[in-house]
């Protein structure tokens, strides 16, 4: 043996230069063009079928997908809304939630979550999140509990459900009302059980990008509780019983027949979508794996997990993300500035460091291309070129 270098060790010395060396391409964040492509024969039939009936504002296709989804979480009902946003005021004010109330929610989650209570008249309160899924924990409950608390609304972010049962049986023990924020959890599981399907109902948004999405706004309810359901039918339709007679003051939150004909589409490869998804994260965890400075999403025991989001942990984010981006990488940030230090929630009275966890992830959260139409060579090229940047520490 003459000792030269094998060619595997020869490849491994020069990774470097090949990784620097592959093609660039460009990887969208998101590609609504190709996750429509395959089945847009069947939005335009669907479409047509909408204006030929003319029912544009709730009517048949709106009661025929809210059978449907409701069918998919194993709920006893489903309420088609305008938005997600609307989903979780309307909740509140059904429940009864009102000037003088306070909701637990947590504060790195999309301000919807708090405007929704704010709305109410009612005042967000804030606990902090469990480091590994990024969702609430349960443990910090009692320490924002007081005598004006009336309900939780735990979070199943980025595709993750929040642990159910300790909030569930937090909430029993003093009497209040569960609300889950299932915005981006659709088809997500706890213990067996569809997120939104736990507490006293579950808010749905269907904007475009989720992983059940809608061409506009469009949310949903689901719930088992029949008066419930009657109230927020009522609510999102002036507040009425029946045409023209008002029995509550209500607003106009109804969902468009167009919105509730693609989304039927849609639900039928609701599934489908979502296992892709959970393959690709695989494929990330896999590529990432050995490496240090890129902490990847934390699947729990409990959860099944459908990667609405595929947010890694990094430092230097802002830096990395810049590096992406010279790459032709899509990426986003979810979410910068958690909600209680947000301006417009100024007036709650929290100052930076109220919540480390949730002050820590908004700086060191990067969230990288996930739909399912990704392909594997998409994954490598993103994967690599993210361990390129974290390889050369502050980018220098």
């Amino acid at each position: 043996m003459n000792g030269a270098p094998t060619g595997q060790q020869l490849a491994a010395q020069n990774g470097e230069t090949e990784r620097s060396a592959k093609p660039q391409m460009k990887v969208p964040f998101l590609d609504l063009k190709a996750h429509h492509a395959p089945i847009i024969d069947e939005f335009d039939g669907a479409i047509r079928e909408v204006i030929e009936s003319s029912a544009f504002a709730g009517g048949p296709f709106v009661e025929k997908f809210e059978e449907e989804f409701a069918a998919f979480c194993g709920s006893s009902y489903a309420i088609g809304v305008g938005n997600g946003t609307d989903a979780l005021w309307l909740t509140l004010l059904a429940l009864g939630i009102g000037e003088g109330d306070e909701v637990i929610t947590v504060p790195n989650t999309f301000i919807a979550t708090a405007e929704a209570i704010t709305y109410c008249k009612a005042r967000p309160v804030f606990v902090d999140v469990d480091e590994n899924t990024f969702t609430m924990n349960p443990a910090e409950l009692k320490k924002s509990l007081t005598a004006r608390t009336k309900a939780i609304i735990p979070v199943h972010l980025f595709g993750q459900p929040a642990d159910m049962d300790p909030i569930l049986e937090f909430a029993r023990a003093h009497g209040l009302f569960v609300i889950e924020d299932a915005a981006q959890a659709h088809g997500a599981e706890y213990k067996g059980r569809k997120a939104g399907t736990m507490g006293d109902a579950g808010c749905f948004s269907f904007y475009p990008g989720k992983n059940l999405g809608a061409f506009g706004e469009a949310g949903a309810v689901v719930t088992n509780d029949p008066e419930l359901r009657e109230q927020i039918q009522v609510l999102r339709d002036h507040g009425q019983s029946r045409k023209y007679y008002h029995t509550l003051t209500g607003w106009n939150c109804r969902m468009d027949g167009i919105q509730a004909a693609v989304l039927s589409i849609k639900l039928r490869y609701l599934e489908e979508a979502n296992l892709l998804r959970r393959k690709h994260a695989l494929e990330y965890n896999r590529a990432f794996s050995g490496i240090d400075e890129v902490r990847t999403p934390f699947e729990a025991s409990y959860a099944q997990h459908v990667y609405h989001v595929y947010a890694i942990r990094v430092q230097e984010r802002d830096e990395i993300l810049r590096h992406l981006q010279e790459k032709g990488v899509g990426c986003a940030v979810h979410y910068p500035i958690p909600i209680h230090l947000q301006e417009a929630c100024r007036n709650l009275g929290y100052k930076a460091g109220a919540f480390p966890i949730a002050e820590s992830l908004a700086e060191e959260f990067l969230s990288l291309p996930m739909f399912p139409e990704l392909t594997t060579e998409q994954i490598e090229y993103v994967a690599c070129c993210v361990s390129d940047a974290v390889g050369v520490g502050a980018l220098a």
